[in-house]
C-alpha cells in the first residue's frame, strides 16, 4: 500500500523556506547577537533532514547533490585557515579584523572576518549532522 504523504510534503515545502530563513538571520547576527555559524548550520541540517523525513532519502539525494563528508572538512579548512590568518599577520590565532565599507545597495556595512570564520563553522556542523542523521538511517 501506497502512503499519502501529500500534506506533509506540502508543509515541508513551506517550513523549509521558513526555517532556512531563519537559519540565514541567525548565521548573520551570530558576532553581534545569540547565533553564529553553529546554531545557523544547525538550523539548516534540521531543514535538510526534515526533506529527507519528507520526500526520502533518493529523491532528495537526487536534487541535493552534495557530499557531506567533504563540505564538513572544506569548513573545517575554512576556519583553520581563517584563524591561521591573523597568525600569518603576526596576531594571535583566531584575532578578529573588521572595518566599514560603503557598499552600493546596503550603504554603510560592517564586514568581518568572524563572518568568514562562521561561514566555515556552518560548514562543517551542516556536513557532520547531516552525516551523522545519514548514516543513521542507512544502519538497519
Amino acid at each position: 500500500m501506497k502512503q499519502n504523504d501529500v500534506i506533509l510534503q506540502s508543509v515541508t515545502r513551506v517550513a523549509v523556506v521558513i526555517i532556512l530563513t531563519f537559519s540565514f538571520y541567525l548565521f548573520m547576527n551570530g558576532h553581534h547577537h545569540p547565533g553564529g555559524g553553529f546554531i545557523g548550520g544547525l538550523s539548516t541540517a534540521a531543514a535538510i533532514v526534515l526533506l529527507y523525513l519528507s520526500f526520502g532519502i533518493d529523491k532528495v539525494r537526487e536534487n541535493i547533490r552534495m557530499d557531506f563528508k567533504k563540505l564538513a572538512a572544506i569548513g573545517v579548512l575554512i576556519a583553520i585557515g581563517t584563524g591561521m590568518t591573523s597568525v600569518i599577520f603576526g596576531k594571535p590565532f583566531l584575532t578578529q579584523a573588521f572595518d566599514y565599507f560603503n557598499l552600493p545597495i546596503f550603504g554603510k556595512t560592517e564586514l568581518a572576518s568572524a563572518l568568514i570564520f562562521d561561514t566555515g563553522v556552518a560548514l562543517a556542523v551542516i556536513g557532520t549532522a547531516v552525516n551523522i542523521i545519514l548514516s543513521i538511517s542507512e544502519d538497519r
